[in-house]
């Protein structure tokens, strides 16, 4: 006696997840220590970040603020800060450049640091994690869209290591890219003076040691200093009057 067989139905996940407004977003509270972002309405985890992660982000903040203080521009390098790019879509890139007067007003507002549509930023960096189409493909589009002027994607990968810039030529609104490798200076376009090593993003220092090199300098130039001060009042001349 044969059997029938009935073709076996492959059962559709069902998203019951909660769909948010950016209002309700923004104000959205948890249990967990996961940080979550927006995509068309629905909250999207952010995974932890590994170790070298967290080394590349701290690397480019601490070389950014640097760079900043340095050419005297009153603007600001975080981290976890948000940035709305669509109605019901924020992300939360992992350095952002904005003004300081952006960051007061998001500041100044109730809820979630996040930058509303007419807050652009002035770049935003995001270092590859477990979701590669993402940072490549889904955030690309969202962050032209925005017009983000400069977008840098950092992807660690193994045997995929490369630093990629997205940004707008003059008068266009479609990104460019430029691609910079191991052995290369990766060179802004927001900030043409700012170069940075690929090898050291890639496989970044740890800040507390370049910090630590800051500070050996300066004493070492204050040292220097102290002698040719001394040596000058030998030969008979006030150095606080050259």
């Amino acid at each position: 006696m044969s059997q029938s067989v009935l073709p076996v139905v492959e059962e559709k996940q069902v998203d019951n997840s909660p769909t948010l407004t950016f209002e309700e977003y923004r104000f959205y509270q948890t249990d967990s220590d996961l940080q979550y972002e927006l995509y068309k309405g629905k909250l999207i985890p952010i995974p932890t970040a590994t170790v070298l992660h967290i080394k590349i982000c701290e690397y480019l903040v601490y070389k950014l603020q640097r760079y900043l203080a340095e050419h005297n521009l009153e603007l600001v390098a975080k981290t976890s800060l948000g940035v709305r790019t669509e109605e019901d879509k924020s992300r939360i890139p992992d350095v952002v450049v904005c003004t300081q007067s952006l960051l007061e007003q998001a500041a100044a507002r109730p809820g979630s640091g996040i930058l509303d549509f007419e807050e652009k930023p002035l770049l935003v960096i995001e270092v590859v994690s477990q979701n590669r189409r993402a940072d490549y493909v889904i955030k690309r589009a969202e962050y032209e869209l925005a017009n983000v002027p400069e977008y840098v994607i950092v992807d660690p990968t193994p045997n995929k290591e490369l630093v990629r810039i997205l940004a707008f030529p003059e008068g266009e609104d479609i990104y460019t890219q430029t691609d910079f490798r191991a052995g290369q200076e990766m060179v802004s376009v927001v900030f043409p003076n700012l170069t940075l090593s690929v090898n050291e993003i890639l496989c970044p220092p740890l800040v507390e040691g370049l910090i630590k090199e800051e500070k050996a300098q300066l004493q070492e130039l204050e040292q220097r200093a102290e002698r040719l001060a001394a040596k000058l009042r030998e030969l008979g001349v006030d150095p606080d009057n050259i």
